[in-house]
């Protein structure tokens, strides 16, 4: 009888010995490189408008091929937002990490991060708060987005809850709006300090909520913000 020859054992794949299979390492490698993009765009448009830089300047100072940025972001528009939107989600989520503080503490904070973005990334607050040129739609949605965290996070400070009734959502709205207005200015022209513009826009912020008490009483306004508190 004819000797069987022994079975030859491959070696596994890198992937299977590492118990990862390879489209999941690839879709990593995929989402790192797109991350790692991104935050060159970050630093490329802190305090350089969408105008400024065509997409040849962005893959030369990027050090990439200009097909690369493509590929992930299919255009300098689609880039651009991806690079609001992870700059925002960077603000939004500052904010919405003061939670455990006080409200006092957690409002100074909130409107201090908020400050210390414009501040740093000048360009990118500018397009959100203008909304693009033109009519943007997914930039106002992304700049919708930023005040309705905000309002959330005031709300969950002042009242205890972010769900509250349109008097008192119109009321912090039309206060951040304000904040907006005043922080563009800001940037154009920083007479005050940041601690000066936060305490100044803390102080509107009072004023904000002793309205709402006014005209719905079942919001009273929190102690920090009345004037005998």
């Amino acid at each position: 009888m004819p000797q069987q020859r022994a079975a030859v054992r491959r070696p596994a794949p890198d992937s299977a010995r590492a118990g990862t299979p390879a489209r999941i390492r690839g879709t990593e490698r995929s989402a790192a490189r797109r991350a790692e993009l991104i935050a060159i765009g970050r630093k490329l448009f802190a305090d350089t408008s969408y105008d400024a830089l065509s997409m040849d300047d962005i893959a030369r100072q990027a050090h990439v091929a200009k097909g690369l940025i493509y590929y992930y972001f299919r255009s300098k528009r689609g880039y651009y937002l991806a690079i609001i939107q992870d700059s925002v989600a960077d603000l939004v989520t500052f904010a919405s990490s003061a939670l455990g503080l006080p409200a006092v503490d957690r409002v100074h904070r909130t409107i201090d991060s908020y400050l210390r973005y414009a501040e740093h990334h000048q360009a990118a607050y500018r397009t959100i708060v203008s909304g693009g040129v033109g009519f943007d739609t997914e930039v106002h949605a992304i700049r919708d987005g930023v005040r309705e965290a905000i309002i959330t996070t005031i709300a969950e400070g002042a009242y205890g809850r972010g769900d509250v009734p349109p008097l008192v959502r119109m009321g912090l709205l039309s206060w951040v709006c304000g904040v907006e207005g005043a922080a563009l200015d800001w940037i154009d022209r920083p007479e005050l300090s940041r601690e000066t513009m936060r305490e100044l826009l803390v102080k509107m912020l009072g004023g904000a909520l002793r309205a709402v008490e006014e005209l719905d009483p079942a919001y009273p306004a929190p102690r920090p913000a009345r004037r005998d508190g």
